[in-house]
């Protein structure tokens, strides 16, 4: 299960020298969009500015922990000797990407098991949903949408029976920049509107069904943008277009991408699990969205592809749908309150 981010998936032996125009320009110093994200990188622990000491640790339910962001995250917790319960609907699957041997301690329930699994639990995080990188039928649609709701309104639910003493402190549920809609012009915060289309639709929907918990538990709602990583997505979709087409932007190349790095966005929900401060809506996404013509210029260095030809607007359609007007039209999403909370990005593209 994964959230509405469409994360990004390249080869594991990719590695980008970026070329020297490129490379020795201001905003590509620290560029993590293919030079680091694409490399084989050891995963390390990163403390944040309000890591919890030894001796105060936590109890973490974890829904969505077998996708992309989850895998992440339950590392986290465990290597910081957290005690993690995934809640899941299939045991097998989770065993199989949490072994006993490399994960002892970790408590592994099924869907009958949540209640005890949430009671007691210091936080939880729910970050369960049906990919959205697949063609989009009408049937796919309503699954998307319900697979978010059902699972968000059954933790809000078992969240809000649990008896005072030994319900979660905090909830932080994962949503998507998709709230906005789509633009090539507009600015979007976390103050910005609801756009008007399917998935900020969806969003509208799990956000308000997050918000139904107790109002005693701190509630973290986290508007996640694409997330950067080796593993997993929709552009992996892409990719093979890419090549295809020679290495040139994915429709016009001026739409934004919004997009944030693995390490990052599981950074920020730690720290909205420890940190007070964090209530409300935040933006996961990094400081510095970037326009899809850099993001291929880049892809297509790394590819081995000369970035001139584009990939025309009918051959994403062709894989993705309806659900290619995410990639083709795009938006603009600042993550104001996560900079105003003084969250320290690792990688953010550039200095302002």
């Amino acid at each position: 299960m994964e959230t509405l981010s469409w994360s990004h998936n390249v080869s594991s032996s990719l590695h980008l020298p970026l070329p020297h125009s490129v490379s020795n320009s201001p905003p590509f110093q620290s560029s993590p969009l293919f030079y680091q994200t694409c490399q084989v990188r050891r995963f390390r622990i990163c403390c944040t500015s309000h890591q919890t000491s030894k001796g105060n640790q936590m109890i973490i339910s974890v829904t969505g922990a077998t996708g992309f962001i989850g895998r992440r995250l339950v590392q986290r917790l465990h290597a910081d000797k957290h005690s993690v319960h995934v809640l899941t609907r299939s045991r097998s699957k989770a065993e199989a990407i949490f072994p006993v041997k490399d994960f002892p301690g970790i408590k592994i329930a099924e869907e009958s098991e949540w209640k005890n699994s949430i009671q007691g639990s210091t936080g939880v995080v729910n970050l369960a949903g049906m990919p959205i990188s697949t063609r989009w039928s009408s049937e796919i649609k309503t699954e998307i949408k319900q697979s978010r709701i059902r699972v968000t309104s059954k933790v809000v639910e078992l969240i809000n029976s649990a008896p005072e003493d030994i319900r979660p402190k905090v909830f932080v549920s994962a949503t998507a920049v998709g709230y906005y809609g789509t633009s090539e012009t507009q600015v979007f915060d976390e103050q910005s509107p609801s756009g008007n289309d399917y998935l900020a639709e969806v969003c509208r929907e799990w956000e308000s069904t997050a918000l139904k918990v107790n109002g005693d538990v701190r509630v973290a709602l986290i508007r996640i943008g694409v997330v950067l990583g080796k593993d997993g997505g929709a552009l992996a979709k892409m990719i093979p277009l890419f090549k295809m087409f020679a290495g040139g932007p994915i429709g016009s190349g001026k739409q934004w991408f919004s997009w944030i790095h693995l390490d990052d966005i599981v950074n920020l929900i730690y720290e909205a699990l420890i940190n007070p401060s964090y209530e409300g809506v935040i933006n996961g996404t990094a400081p510095n969205p970037v326009r899809f013509a850099e993001l291929c210029d880049q892809l297509g260095y790394a590819l081995g592809r000369p970035s001139w030809l584009p990939v025309p607007d009918f051959a994403l359609k062709a894989v993705l749908g309806e659900g290619a007007s995410v990639v083709l039209e795009g938006q603009r999403v600042l993550p104001n309150q996560a900079k105003k909370l003084g969250f320290p990005f690792k990688y953010s593209y550039r200095e302002n």
